[in-house]
């Protein structure tokens, strides 16, 4: 349960600051940040859902709203009409470039002012023993 409510707390403490410095919430960011790491800045749709553990429903809104900021592009694949692609924008890239200076600075502040960097490291190591964690997520770090 303990872990189930430090999730929370986490998540709606960092959603809140970026929805509130960037007009992003956390899926939007990952969706972004996916992207971005990302050959050529695309991925298929679904892949993209099950990289985000959202559903093919959950994953479309979230790329519309993307896609009406700009800063997301719908792209079909010409061989198979079942396929189409979700791509970042220059506007996308600027957002996250943007984004991630403040977010990667607000994950510091209120991890770092509850663990020392050898608490940081062990728990990385422990959550990363979690079924179902990539241990190689993309990096927060932001190509200029």
């Amino acid at each position: 349960m303990r872990l189930v409510r430090a999730n929370a707390a986490v998540t709606r403490q960092l959603s809140a600051q970026l929805s509130a410095d960037h007009g992003l919430n956390l899926s939007a960011y990952e969706a972004l940040l996916s992207l971005a790491g990302a050959p050529d800045s695309r991925m298929k749709r679904v892949d993209l859902a099950n990289g985000l553990l959202l559903s093919a429903g959950g994953v479309t809104r979230l790329l519309d709203g993307l896609e009406r900021d700009g800063l997301v592009a719908r792209e079909e694949c010409s061989s198979d009409r079942r396929i189409s692609y979700a791509v970042l924008t220059e506007a996308g890239r600027n957002k996250l470039r943007e984004a991630s200076k403040s977010h990667t600075s607000q994950i510091r502040e209120l991890l770092g002012g509850l663990y020392d960097d050898d608490e940081l490291a062990q728990l990385v190591a422990l959550l990363d023993r979690l079924p179902g964690v990539d241990p190689t997520p993309a990096s927060c770090e932001i190509d200029s």
